[in-house]
């Protein structure tokens, strides 16, 4: 899974810095290094802390989902991994709502609607919500990314297309690692290949259960003071892992 290229890639700025990644620019205009932190953070910035070897994790475990997804026709900024934190990504330009997919209550659709945690949707649920930090990522519609010119309305019926398609990959997969896919967040970027699957897919974006016990393998061990986080994560980069037939699971 690691890259191979014949020219050599140089880091370049810093482009972006986030809660938990940074992307640099480099010496190749479509290319950007995305680099995975073991910083985590929960309740948009309030509550903070490091997870030993989470960047590790997060990054391998991108790398299985997002090469799967590109193997099943879905394009992804996916390039290839350079390092055990670092991936090589396509540059592309981030549009600023993240899609969540919902296929079982948790969460704030609980305390918004009144669900009981566990409760299985009819059909999978799609939600809208801002991407701005000082705002809080507040959950919108197509009305409001209309007036605030977030997106065309094509590149709205792109993203749920997408979404959709990658909840149809994504949750048999996940059941064959007796795991089950609660719902997870999705950013898109534009590029001149069309609107693309960017950042991550990880227990850092996604809420993942264990199929037979129903304990969570997620950032809620984080935000709930679970504990075990390192040890939640390394569970579900063990299944890919063994899965994808990647032959270096290690006990870190």
């Amino acid at each position: 899974m690691r890259v191979s290229m014949n020219e050599e890639i140089k880091r370049g700025e810093l482009l972006y810095s986030g809660k938990a990644k940074e992307l640099y620019l480099t010496n190749n205009p479509l290319l950007c290094i995305q680099r995975f932190s073991n910083r985590a953070t929960a309740f948009n910035g309030q509550k903070k802390s490091e997870i030993d070897n989470k960047g590790y994790y997060n990054n391998a475990i991108s790398a299985f989902l997002l090469q799967y997804l590109e193997k099943q026709g879905v394009s992804t900024h996916f390039v290839g991994l350079l390092n055990e934190t670092e991936m090589l990504v396509r540059r592309v330009e981030i549009i600023p709502i993240e899609v969540v997919v919902r296929n079982i209550a948790a969460g704030s659709l609980c305390t918004r609607l009144g669900l009981k945690e566990g409760a299985k949707m009819e059909q999978p649920v799609i939600e809208w919500y801002y991407k701005s930090d000082a705002l809080g990522d507040p959950l919108i519609n197509d009305d409001h990314i209309a007036s605030l010119d977030l997106a065309k309305e094509w590149e709205l019926k792109e993203m749920r297309k997408l979404a959709l398609k990658v909840n149809d990959i994504l949750v048999p997969l996940f059941r064959t690692l007796d795991l089950v896919l609660v719902d997870y967040k999705l950013e898109c970027g534009r590029s001149g290949h069309g609107i693309l699957i960017a950042d991550e897919i990880s227990p850092d974006t996604c809420r993942i259960w264990d199929a037979s016990s129903g304990q969570k393998l997620d950032k809620d061990r984080f935000r709930q003071d679970l504990g075990d986080v390192e040890a939640a994560y390394r569970e579900v980069y063990d299944r890919l892992a063994e899965m994808f037939g990647e032959g270096e699971k290690n006990a870190r």
